[in-house]
């Protein structure tokens, strides 16, 4: 029984109601109504792992999510994530929560995952990281391709906040789920991932309610909005570690 997990779902939801969010939702039955997954999910903003996890409730599943160590270390969130039975990521020590959610999806668990490992200031996809392919790979369980779009414009980075009642479309969608044999090369099935993760946010792009004026800041460069190149936001993100590690080491 979710004790805690349940209960946060529901005010969670209420918090949304409250904010008029409006969530289009696709793909629910690719989630499986037991046994193990890796939900692969785009990184836009600071609230996604609540709205993929949305995407789970039609299988009545609960997605355990891979977040920062530091979250874990908050007095408030902290004991929250570990009673949800989310899984602490150290960065640099990464065996031990690799291990961890290996253990959590052979058990029958969904794992959240952002392959991304970071936000993405330019919306496109970065480069992935080959984890959630491995973990699906050697856990035996197959991956599901969930990409968000319009959660950028309720918090991202660098950009003006709408936590208030916004009334803000927000699209989900879960695709076909994407298996990776045992032996099989997890670099090809990383890429074969975002493949399937960019067309499904084209599809979800070009569906959404146009943006113009301010609204322009929340839309990729390539498609004449004004967010940063992906070749900027790289810069941005470097500026960011640098400045982590000099604060680390002062």
């Amino acid at each position: 029984m979710e004790r805690v997990y349940a209960p946060v779902i529901a005010v969670t939801k209420s918090v949304f109601r409250a904010q008029g969010l409006k969530f289009t939702i696709v793909g629910e039955d690719n989630v499986p109504s037991s046994g193990g997954a890796v939900m692969a999910i785009n990184h836009l903003s600071y609230f996604d792992f609540t709205y993929a996890g949305l995407a789970a409730q039609r299988s009545k599943r609960y997605v355990r999510f891979m977040a920062k160590q530091s979250i874990f270390q908050h007095k408030i969130a902290g004991p929250l994530m570990r009673s949800m039975k989310h899984i602490p990521v150290d960065r640099a020590a990464g065996a031990s929560s690799y291990r961890e959610a290996l253990a959590a999806l052979k058990s029958g668990e969904i794992i959240g995952v952002f392959p991304e490992a970071t936000m993405s200031r330019s919306f496109e996809l970065k480069p992935f990281k080959s984890g959630a392919a491995r973990m699906a790979r050697d856990a035996g369980v197959p991956l599901l391709p969930t990409t968000l779009w319009g959660a950028q414009r309720v918090w991202t980075k660098d950009a003006p906040k709408h936590r208030g009642r916004s009334g803000i479309p927000i699209f989900v969608e879960i695709g076909e789920p994407i298996w990776v044999p045992k032996g099989s090369n997890v670099e090809a099935a990383s890429e074969a991932l975002r493949v399937a993760m960019e067309t499904q946010l084209d599809r979800q792009r070009a569906a959404y309610p146009v943006l113009s004026g301010a609204d322009l800041r929340y839309v990729p460069a390539r498609l004449g909005g004004t967010a940063p190149t992906p070749e900027a936001a790289a810069e941005l993100d470097l500026r960011d570690m640098t400045r982590t590690k000099d604060e680390f080491n002062s």
